[in-house]
């Protein structure tokens, strides 16, 4: 499905749809990590207790059917790749395919643009005298970063004047296989040794598991950030090694030991000192394409004003993101690859052509019915017309401990806003098949599936009482399948015989329902449409407001046929 070009120069005023009438109540609710599988004992969504959603799935497939969650569909390179909440709620708000993540750092280094740019320029001041640092996540999974694209990065600024490399390596085991750490830090290691041996210093500096070190997210705790500073920036952490190899084969060892958790380490020289604290002249580059678990990282390392935690010192370095990791707050000031210039989203016109919107979800999805829905945009579009909503997450306490999460509270702000009749869309994310989905506690899972249920019931209600329609879906694949697989489908199972739990995302397809007591007869879903994918709900739901989509959106998903 190729991306369509934007609108430039376009009026903003959308026609009205010729069958569908406006002024209909609109709740937009998305299931986060909510894929359709064929029913199994790892499968959280078809063992937990749904009726509600249950209920809406005997409506295939005139008002119930699968959509595409990743790959092309979402502007990531390949089908083999799992989509992620950012680029599915870009496309979700968006109604248009924009390069993303993954792709536009292919295309960028690909073409040899990346080394062109201001960002790279910026950081090739400090090859001379200073260090390149290169932190992020040592993964080949696709959702955070790539390691063919630390390879292509490694080999273009050494050939571009990098003297004096550092990575500092955080290990995954979460959107790849626990264990695989060691393979990819062998691999990196094999690279390192070729650039030394071309005269380029090139070393594995500092490390740790992405969950324990450096990649917090949404604030939830200041303190993995801080082990992640203290261990690249410092040069100081608990565990001491004099290669990166041994370290992680060494930390492995502990029967508890999971690439995900992995305590901070730094590598250290024959004396004892570590080799690559970052120092005043470096330049350092986070090379992970998505933003929500860089953002920390980057606050700390670009703000002089910063008080989360003591970083003991401030280093004055050239730092450049792989992308910009916050569009509104212009975070990193610098980056190797410009973003998606995602324009005219569905919730820009919307609130330009009168529509009232809520939108709330708690913190750790809060951003996505927001920030990417709107196309990488902090903020109102008009806030006189539109309120967001956020509900804090649970703050240390695991998902799988308390897995309901606040499906229930999100449901019922969004109950409260239907009710009001103050608002035309109301739109939520409810969290739980993502975020307990990814603990690997199936049993936990199944009870956020269950809470997930009932938020729907609440807010489906409600739209029955002021005779508004609902629009369900979701952003990507993840509770619907909870353990590892061979090709052929088996569960795959450790040296004891137990299956291997799942904690990634999915390559699977994700429902979308549409429903209420104000659809229009006839309304039903496109039966021409097999390759549909998130970017057309945009199309759709704008025709539910009663307006004709934009030309240059993916094609709705509904028609209106007489009965």
């Amino acid at each position: 499905m190729a991306t369509r070009p934007p609108a430039e120069g376009k009026p903003w005023e959308l026609a009205a749809h010729p069958r569908l009438p406006k002024g209909k109540t609109v709740a937009v609710v998305v299931l986060d990590g909510w894929g359709e599988a064929a029913p199994d004992p790892f499968n959280c969504i078809h063992i937990a207790d749904t009726p509600t959603l249950d209920a809406l799935k005997k409506a295939a497939p005139v008002r119930w059917r699968v959509i595409k969650a990743h790959g092309t569909a979402v502007g990531l390179p390949t089908d083999d790749d799992m989509g992620n909440s950012e680029v599915g709620h870009n496309a979700l708000g968006a109604g248009q395919i924009y390069a993303q993540g993954a792709k536009l750092v292919d295309l960028a280094l690909d073409s040899g643009k990346i080394y062109e740019g201001e960002g790279f320029k910026y950081i090739q001041q400090s090859f001379q005298d200073g260090t390149l640092h290169l932190i992020g996540l040592l993964s080949d999974g696709g959702v955070h970063s790539r390691f063919d694209q630390l390879q292509l990065l490694l080999k273009g600024a050494s050939e571009r004047g990098a003297k004096r490399i550092r990575v500092h390596v955080l290990t995954d085991g979460r959107d790849v296989l626990d264990g695989s750490s060691v393979r990819f830090v062998e691999m990196l290691e094999d690279d390192l040794a070729r650039l030394r041996d071309k005269g380029v210093d090139a070393r594995i500096a500092s490390g740790g598991g992405r969950m324990y070190v450096t990649m917090d997210r949404y604030e939830n705790d200041w303190q993995v950030v801080k082990r992640g500073w203290d261990a690249h920036v410092l040069g100081e952490a608990p565990h001491k090694f004099k290669n990166a190899l041994e370290a992680v084969k060494k930390l492995r060892e502990d029967p508890k030991a999971n690439d995900q958790y992995l305590p901070p380490f730094v590598i250290v020289d024959e004396s004892g000192n570590p080799v690559g604290p970052v120092q005043d002249g470096d330049a350092v580059v986070t090379f992970n394409f998505r933003a929500d678990r860089m953002v920390m990282l980057a606050k700390a390392l670009e703000y002089e004003d910063f008080d989360k935690f003591d970083r003991v010192r401030f280093p004055k370095i050239r730092y450049a993101g792989m992308l910009q990791y916050d569009g509104e707050l212009k975070l990193p000031s610098h980056y190797l690859v410009a973003p998606p210039e995602i324009e005219r989203t569905s919730g820009e016109y919307l609130a330009r052509n009168g529509i009232r919107t809520y939108a709330c979800s708690e913190t750790v999805k809060f951003g996505h019915v927001t920030f990417f829905w709107n196309g990488n945009r902090s903020g109102y579009f008009n806030q006189g017309l539109e309120k967001y909503e956020e509900i804090p997450s649970d703050i240390g306490i695991p998902f799988n401990v308390q897995p309901k999460m606040k499906a229930l509270e999100i449901a019922h702000k969004a109950r409260d806003a239907i009710l009001s009749r103050n608002f035309d869309q109301v739109r939520v994310n409810i969290a739980n098949g993502d975020m307990v989905g990814h603990t690997g506690d199936i049993e936990a899972t199944v009870v956020g599936c269950k809470a997930a249920d009932e938020a729907v019931k609440i807010i489906i209600d409600a739209v029955e009482q002021v005779g508004g329609i609902f629009v369900l879906t979701a952003d990507h694949g993840n509770a619907e399948d909870m353990a590892k697989r061979d090709k052929s489908g088996k569960p795959l199972r450790d040296k004891d015989g137990r299956v291997q739990t799942l904690t990634s995302h999915t390559l699977n397809p994700v429902p979308i329902a549409i429903g209420g007591p104000g659809l229009a007869p006839g309304v039903r879903f496109h039966t021409d449409l097999a390759n549909a994918g998130l970017a057309n709900v945009a199309a759709t739901v704008l025709n539910l407001h009663g307006f004709e989509a934009p030309d240059h959106y993916e094609p709705t998903l509904i028609e209106v046929v007489d009965k």
